[in-house]
């Protein structure tokens, strides 16, 4: 058993030399100078200080996009408020996007199976249909940003970034069919071209391409860091663009490697790249990290499929308030040393921030 004390035993004020004291107004004072909390005392001041702050201007908004105007648009099942649009579907999209302020869109298309070969020859036919959203959205919003995928997946009838020989994805001939496939993106209205085949030399190959063609303004956004993650499933869902066999393990980077990013990012700055990405987002943020200490070039991050279904998933379970954690989601991309964030909230966060402000 305790034995009771008297409570003025233990009575700061009443000790010899407190650590607590009083101020002239009689109330509890402890002697520290410093105090992080006064810069969080209101929203207001909580504003003042913020270090981050996430615009419309940041997000580059990722659109599945489909070559069938009577259907107009599907919601993709594994990615709640996400579709295929067909290009009018696409243009509405766009048009409301843009009145949020939004300035910066990229393209993956649902190619059909009976366009998909090895050599993904459609990639750069000039009447396919990035080629022709591209010229559409140009004509009407010529002050966006285009940006378009560069890789083989979306055509390839084995479902892989790279022409296949005897089960292995050969690195040169596909760097062929890409400075190709760049080339016409280019010719169709693209600002950025992004590639993310992960391809040795793939940058070098890209800008030498565009170059040659006349194409010296046209920016190469690099998947620098692109790890083989569990996270892409819904995207591959959404352009029925799963692996033909095996897994891209011999080309995107082992999910356990950081350094290896550092190898990457140097290697596509030397070559030419204009901005680098690390894909996925918030499970490489340490990556992020990394990058933003070896380099002053703009860094990108992609909140991909998986990250995005499980916060949907979630927040319809009622587990999370989802407008919040999107909102904790985005700021720590530029916490981590993000300029640009690709997600498929783009469009959410926008209208969010329109409607109460500083996000």
């Amino acid at each position: 058993m305790f034995e009771s004390t008297s409570i003025n035993e233990f009575d700061n004020f009443l000790r010899e030399n407190p650590v607590l004291s009083k101020n002239r107004q009689n109330e509890a004072h402890f002697s520290q100078r410093i105090r992080p909390r006064r810069n969080r005392k209101s929203e207001a001041m909580r504003g003042m200080v913020r270090e981050n702050v996430v615009t419309p201007l940041d997000f580059i908004y990722p659109l599945f996009i489909f070559d069938d105007q009577e259907t107009g648009k599907q919601e993709i099942s594994s990615m709640p408020g996400t579709f295929r649009h067909s290009l009018d579907s696409m243009m509405k999209e766009i048009d409301e996007s843009v009145a949020l302020g939004i300035k910066s869109f990229i393209l993956f298309p649902k190619v059909p199976d009976n366009l998909k070969t090895n050599y993904a020859e459609e990639c750069y036919n000039p009447n396919g249909i990035v080629p022709r959203a591209l010229r559409m959205i140009k004509a009407k919003h010529p002050d966006v940003i285009m940006c378009t995928d560069v890789a083989l997946d979306p055509y390839s009838s084995m479902g892989h970034d790279g022409v296949v020989k005897d089960e292995k994805i050969v690195n040169d001939e596909t760097l062929m069919q890409l400075q190709k496939q760049v080339v016409m993106q280019a010719r169709a209205g693209a600002d950025i071209v992004a590639p993310s085949d992960m391809m040795d030399g793939r940058v070098a190959a890209i800008r030498d391409a565009l170059d040659s063609e006349g194409f010296t303004d046209v920016s190469i956004l690099s998947y620098t860091a692109k790890y083989a993650s569990a996270y892409y499933g819904p995207f591959r869902d959404a352009l029925d663009s799963h692996p033909g066999f095996g897994d891209k393990k011999t080309y995107q980077q082992d999910p356990a490697n950081g350094r290896e990013a550092i190898v990457e990012a140097h290697l596509d700055v030397t070559e030419g790249a204009d901005m680098l990405m690390v894909k996925p987002g918030m499970p490489y943020l340490d990556v992020i990290l990394r990058l933003r200490q070896e380099t002053k070039m703009p860094i990108a991050a992609y909140h991909v499929s998986g990250e995005y279904a499980m916060l949907k998933a979630a927040a319809e379970k009622g587990w999370l308030d989802e407008k919040k954690a999107v909102k904790e989601a985005m700021v720590c991309f530029k916490r981590a040393g993000c300029d640009i964030i690709l997600t498929y909230y783009a469009k959410q966060v926008a209208q969010w921030i329109k409607d109460e402000g500083v996000f």
